[in-house]
Order: C-alpha cells, then sequence, then structure tokens
C-alpha cells in the first residue's frame, strides 16, 4: 500500500494520487466535524484541489475565524481516534432514501451515469457517512498535517444563478514539514499579491463603475508601454507589421469566423442602427477581413500582422481575478498567414522570440504543454487531424520536452502554451501559438502559389504575453514589484538632505530628464532616512542623495533600493550608468 511506505519513495504519479487521497479524506472529516458543530448546515461537494480541499456548504451563516478553530479541534479529535474509513455500496433506490432531504446530494446523485457505482463513506461509528466516489486513505490517522485556511461564499456549481454556500478552503499535507514550507509559500504569495502591490506602488486600481477592468495610473501605463515598446522592438527584429482594426463588427462576421457558435455566452452585444454587433473578444476575424482586403501572392508570405487591440470578454464575476482575469485587456497579439510549408519555421521563430523576452524579462524557464481538440469545436476532423500532427512533429523535432493535453484545445485549432514558473514555483500560463486551418476556410481565404494556382493559407495565432494585464499582474508577483531598471515607472530619486540643498538636487533632475530618464526630486519636508525610506518601499532602483559635500564635489551619493551604497558619481556618469543599463535591458 502506498500509504504504509514512505512518500518520497513514491514514483510523482504515486505522490500526486497519495496527496488526492489525504486532500479528500481530510474534506471528508471536515464535513463531519462541520455537521457536529452546525447541525442545520447541508452537505454538498467537497474535492481535492491544488495544495488543499474544500467543502461547500448550504443552510449556514458565513463561518468566522473562531469558527474554523472551533472545526479544527473537532478534526483533530476525528483525526487522533484513527478510525477506518469505509466504503459501502448502495442501490440508487437506497441512495436517494438517504440524501432525499439535501437537494445537492440529490442533484449530484441524479448526474452519477447508469453504469458507475453509488457508494457512501464513513470513518467513525457509522453516525456520519457522505454520498462519495470514494479515494480515501486507509484511516482518519494518515492524515498527518492539515489546517483550515480561509471561508468564503461560494455559488453551487460556480454558476451565479444558483444558491450561495459558505466554502471552507484547506489544506493537507504528508508530512508538518512540506505544510510548513507551504505555508510560507502562500505567506511570500500574500507578500507579492500584485492587487496590493498595485495600490502601494500606484500603479492600477478597480472600480465597481467597470467592474473586473483595470484603472491604469501614471506609473502603471508607464509600465504597461515599457512592455508594449519592448515587443515592437522585437517585432522590427522578427518581421511583424502592425496594424489597427475597429472594436466593434456586424454579428455576420462573428457567424462566419465561427464566434458566435462557439463564444457568444463570452462576448458584449450592442445594437446600432437596429442591427446587432459584437464588441470583438480576440482579433482573428479582423485579421481575416485585413488578408481579405487584397490579393496575395506567396512571395509576401509568410505575412505577419500584430494588433495591440483591446479586447473584451464577458466573464463571470465568480472568476475575475485582479488583473490575472479581467473582462477589458490588451494582447501582444498577431496573426501569420504562410503556405504548409512555413509552419514549421515560423513556430519555432516565434518560440525563438518568447525565449528572448522571457529571458530579458527575467523568466529563466517555462514548459510547453500541446492543447488537443476540445469537444467544441469549428472545422472537420481531418483539419483537426492534419493540425495537430504538425504541431506534434514540430515540437518532436525541437528535442524540446512537452506535455499533450486532450480537450484544452482554442475552438478553431491545437495550440502549444507556455507555461512559465515564478519566483516562488507557482505555474503561469502565458505564451501561447495556435494552429488555425478552420479560419481560412470560413473567410475563404487564398494566395496565388508559384504554380499559378490558388492555395489556402494557414493562419497561425501567436502571442508572447497574451493578455498584457495578465502578464503585468505575474510580473508584479514575480519580482515582487521591483522592475528593472528600464522598465520602472520611476528609474531614480533625487533625495536633498536639507532644503538649502533642493536647488542643486532640481538641477540633477532636471538634466537627468533631458537624457530620457524618469526622475523625481523629493524635495517633502521628511527628513533624508525617511525620503530613503519611502523610495525603498517604492521600489525605485535608485536614490541620489546630495548634501554640502556633494554639491561642492559636483556629484550625487548613489544607493541602490537594496540599500547598497555605489561610489559618487557625476551626473553625466549617473546619466551614462542608465542609460547603459536601460539599452541592453540589464
Amino acid at each position: 500500500m502506498a500509504d504504509r511506505i514512505k512518500f518520497k519513495d513514491l514514483s510523482p504519479e504515486e505522490q500526486n494520487d497519495y496527496r488526492d487521497r489525504m486532500r479528500h479524506s481530510t474534506a471528508h472529516v471536515l464535513a463531519e466535524a462541520v455537521t457536529k458543530l452546525f447541525p442545520d448546515a447541508q452537505l454538498t461537494i467537497g474535492p481535492p484541489i491544488q495544495d488543499g480541499f474544500y467543502y461547500d456548504f448550504a443552510g449556514t451563516e458565513p463561518f468566522t475565524p473562531e469558527d474554523l478553530k472551533k472545526i479544527e479541534l473537532e478534526m483533530r479529535d476525528s483525526i487522533r481516534a484513527n478510525t477506518e474509513f469505509v466504503e459501502r455500496e448502495t442501490s440508487r433506490d437506497e441512495a436517494l432514501e438517504i440524501v432525499k432531504d439535501n437537494p445537492y446530494k440529490v442533484e449530484i446523485l441524479e448526474g452519477i451515469p447508469a453504469d458507475e457505482r453509488v457508494t457512501f463513506c464513513s470513518h467513525s461509528d457509522g453516525s456520519f457517512e457522505d454520498l462519495c466516489r470514494g479515494g480515501h486513505m486507509h484511516r482518519t490517522g494518515d492524515i498527518k498535517a492539515y489546517k483550515l485556511l480561509s471561508a468564503a461564499g461560494a455559488y453551487w456549481r460556480g454558476d451565479e444563478n444558483n444558491a450561495m454556500l459558505q466554502r471552507i478552503y484547506g489544506t493537507a499535507w504528508e508530512s508538518r514539514d512540506a505544510q510548513k514550507e507551504y505555508l510560507k509559500r502562500v505567506e511570500e504569495a500574500e507578500k507579492r499579491d500584485h492587487r496590493k502591490l498595485g495600490r502601494t506602488l500606484g500603479l492600477f486600481f478597480f472600480d465597481p463603475i467597470a467592474p473586473a477592468s483595470p484603472f491604469f495610473l501614471p506609473k502603471g501605463a508607464q509600465v504597461m508601454n515599457s512592455l508594449i515598446e519592448y515587443v515592437k522592438e522585437l517585432y522590427v527584429k522578427y518581421g511583424y507589421q502592425e496594424v489597427m482594426t475597429p472594436q466593434i463588427f456586424n454579428t455576420d462576421l462573428w457567424k462566419q469566423s465561427g464566434h458566435l457558435d462557439a463564444y457568444a455566452d463570452n462576448m458584449y452585444f450592442v445594437d446600432v442602427d437596429e442591427r446587432e454587433f459584437g464588441v470583438k473578444p480576440m482579433n482573428c476575424p479582423a485579421a481575416a477581413m485585413l488578408y481579405q482586403a487584397d490579393m496575395h501572392s506567396y512571395r509576401e508570405l509568410p505575412w505577419r500582422l500584430a494588433d495591440f487591440g483591446r479586447l473584451h470578454r464577458n466573464e463571470r464575476s465568480g472568476v475575475t481575478h485582479g488583473l490575472t482575469r479581467v473582462r477589458s485587456f490588451v494582447q501582444d497579439d498577431a496573426h501569420i498567414f504562410c503556405t504548409l510549408d512555413q509552419i514549421g519555421a515560423e513556430i519555432n521563430s516565434f518560440l525563438e522570440m518568447l525565449n528572448e523576452a522571457y529571458s530579458t524579462l527575467g523568466f529563466e524557464s517555462y514548459r510547453l504543454e500541446l492543447s488537443l481538440r476540445p469537444e467544441k469545436r469549428v472545422g472537420t476532423d481531418e483539419m483537426w487531424d492534419k493540425a495537430e500532427a504538425s504541431l506534434t512533429e514540430i515540437l518532436d523535432a525541437s528535442g524540446v520536452e512537452y506535455t499533450a493535453e486532450s480537450g484544452e484545445g482554442a475552438f478553431y485549432g491545437p495550440k502549444i502554451d507556455i507555461f512559465v514558473p515564478d519566483a516562488i514555483g507557482r505555474d503561469w500560463q502565458l505564451g501561447t501559438v495556435q494552429l488555425d486551418f478552420s479560419l481560412p476556410e470560413r473567410f475563404d481565404l487564398e494566395y496565388a502559389a508559384e504554380d499559378g494556382t490558388r492555395q489556402r493559407p494557414v493562419v497561425i495565432h501567436r502571442a508572447m504575453y497574451g493578455s498584457l494585464e495578465r502578464f503585468l499582474g505575474v510580473l508584479i508577483e514575480h519580482l515582487s514589484g521591483a522592475f528593472p531598471l528600464w522598465m520602472a515607472p520611476v528609474q531614480a530619486v533625487v533625495v536633498p538632505i536639507a532644503d538649502r540643498h533642493i536647488d542643486f538636487c532640481n538641477e540633477v533632475g532636471g538634466k537627468l530628464r533631458a537624457a530620457g530618464i524618469r526622475v523625481q526630486v523629493d524635495d517633502s519636508n521628511d527628513r533624508m532616512n525617511a525620503k530613503i525610506r519611502q523610495a525603498q518601499l517604492q521600489k525605485v532602483p535608485y536614490m541620489l542623495v546630495a548634501g554640502d559635500q556633494e554639491i561642492e564635489s559636483g556629484t550625487v551619493a548613489v544607493r541602490t533600493r537594496t540599500g547598497e551604497n555605489l561610489d559618487p558619481m557625476t551626473v553625466d556618469e549617473v546619466a551614462e550608468k542608465f542609460l547603459a543599463q536601460i539599452a541592453d535591458r540589464s
């Protein structure tokens, strides 16, 4: 039994299974504890999730922190009792009789396929049991470390049209040390939370007047523009041309592209002159319109079009989260029209550009995932066979490790998604490259081949950042808000030691601004140390301090945000140093 051997001796797959079973078991113990302490609570569902578990309860008031402490103590008694988890199979009629007073369990029961077993699980004296698919530890004492983390409201089945339930989140691990390490990561993640840092650093904010749509303040806009300017430089290097396209289109376009059938629930619509228009959730149909506007020859291909147009998606309020899931955003979006023979070279070129960008931005490693056809899709099976075979062949030839995931492709084609680990080990899906044989068919796109025949191009959809808003949220947490000099909204703060030094500091600031450096002079009434501390809290890369000695020597004392003191420099030396760092984005 995997439970009886050392966790470290298990394979990665066995470790994942072990943790799933332990977290499922802990959710079961949680459910028993809640029903003991809160008899009116109705059980709904409690699955294991990444790094933990949750259980949703109906018929209760919101749980307080004090409630969670009481529940943890009740769970401890159950775990110390070290009773066996016991599964028993029932008929559907018996199961329905047991759960008949709980509409949530009835719904779950009715959703179990006819060819699957119906089971209940208990772990004490039989007085408590739960409709359960199984998959537990042997005994409650096998739960080595657990902790309840928080309570929050959650809609039944994640649908905001359903009843609001009370969810308790928890975590469980194979050892106290493993749990301690996880809780340290959680604490560090809270410190790096981009929503908090966004406010603290004056980058962005949200307001109910525009739900899940960020307002970027001047500093945040500067960071966003730095990201865009960098990509535009790469576009010149890798042969892209930038275009601009409208925000709304008649729904005839969305019917032709297939979005109306596959994506309408995530779109916004508006009536104009008694006709229905859709606000664009993506740029693909607009790119097809650009291609369709003229005749094309094989000599023009590949044709690489980049579009920074703003997109809008009607995300459910329950899934929006800071910058990482918003309703209004910009992508570093591009569409490549090419021949079949050019697919491999274009995807490899994109991966080369992506590698260059990620390295510059501090993401040194990433993994690739091949996402295959989803159930809801457009195009023929033959198209999908061809597209999936092409991407598989390219990845196999590259020698890069990748995994394949069924059902995760875009509705119009398979894709390669890029997952990046951040500074505390969390995986984020950022870039993507997607192959599309459907769009050229739907829009009847052609090019004149070398032999004079008319041929269909292939469309490659690709983005390095993906959503710039989401990328920025990830980057803020990865860097803990400490942007590199080239991206920092304020690159230096000039700090006068006393009021009599302010004029000199203003001269320093003026010269650096003239050189193209973003600099501020702190002429507040605070003491010098307080000014330096404030600049450090704002993650400003450099502080330039000036007093009597610096004025006499025509220099400034240079201090970094990490507290390192550099040698005094003249203003020209500072400008030269900064501009060199900015130029190579070090």
